[in-house]
């Protein structure tokens, strides 16, 4: 049986808890065949599900800079038809979102019925980098923890499973990472140097993610503590997640409406 990365609902988080580099017994060419196994059957499910439109699916990828997100998207959704999923980026907030409620941006990008929406950060940057970097007060930034699970039970009880991934990665992996980028002019537009501001409070980013996580990982939207210093475990681990959860949804193709039986396709 593959190994859990779902932490027990509400039960408290601490990140020094687990491994970065697990990766469950996995070397890369076992993860890559059972990745291509996972894939092949995401495609199916997601088709199942596009053309049902009765449930949605939105998956939120959260971690520290260089974590792998855009990675993890192309890797996990690379043989799945885009036209049924969505994909949000939320940076800074501009002065019109900034003038409603913090959820109001989020909101508006959930996924339809029928979609698999993926949000590239997501509400979660408004516990932590305003919590991190001091930029509301801790009683405003307290309460949003109560109020991002109650968008969460409404999304999941209107018809959209809520599935939240935190790509966990060390701060070593974080450094190579980096360095990487501004080796390689290539990768020169990946790198800014907000990075390494928010390297530099990194304990501080642990323990508001280490909260966000512990407050804000429920039955009806789980977080899935994913090790992800080795990108091809990460790419796994999100894949069989997001297979077994459609699974779970019951979802089959749709019966037409007509009796085809007796159609007859004009020469």
């Amino acid at each position: 049986m593959a190994k859990s990365f779902v932490p027990k609902p509400l039960s408290r988080i601490d990140l020094k808890d687990f491994d970065p580099d697990d990766t469950d017994g996995f070397d890369k060419k076992s993860a890559r065949a059972e990745l291509e196994k996972h894939a092949l059957r995401l495609d199916v499910l997601q088709e199942m599900l596009y053309a049902g439109r009765k449930h949605a699916l939105l998956v939120i990828l959260q971690g520290m800079d260089t974590a792998g997100k855009d990675g993890a998207i192309k890797k996990v959704f690379d043989a799945v038809d885009s036209q049924g999923v969505r994909i949000a980026s939320f940076k800074a907030p501009t002065s019109d979102e900034l003038a409603r409620d913090f959820l109001w941006r989020i909101h508006r990008e959930a996924p339809p019925k029928g979609y698999i929406g993926i949000f590239n950060r997501s509400q979660y940057e408004d516990v932590l980098i305003v919590r991190v970097n001091q930029l509301i007060p801790r009683a405003i930034w307290e309460a949003r923890y109560e109020q991002i699970n109650a968008f969460e039970k409404l999304l999941h009880d209107s018809g959209t499973r809520v599935l939240k991934f935190f790509l966990h990665i060390s701060k070593d992996e974080q450094k190579q990472r980096l360095q990487e980028r501004l080796d390689d002019p290539a990768k020169h537009w990946k790198f800014a140097l907000g990075d390494l501001d928010a390297r530099a409070q990194w304990d501080e980013y642990m323990a508001a993610y280490g909260d966000a996580l512990t407050r804000c990982n429920t039955e009806y939207a789980p977080w899935h503590i994913v090790p992800a210093n080795k990108k091809w475990f990460r790419d796994l681990v999100i894949a069989r997640s997001i297979v077994e959860t459609l699974e779970s949804m019951g979802l089959a193709y749709p019966k037409s409406e007509n009796d085809l039986s007796k159609v007859v396709i004009p020469d």
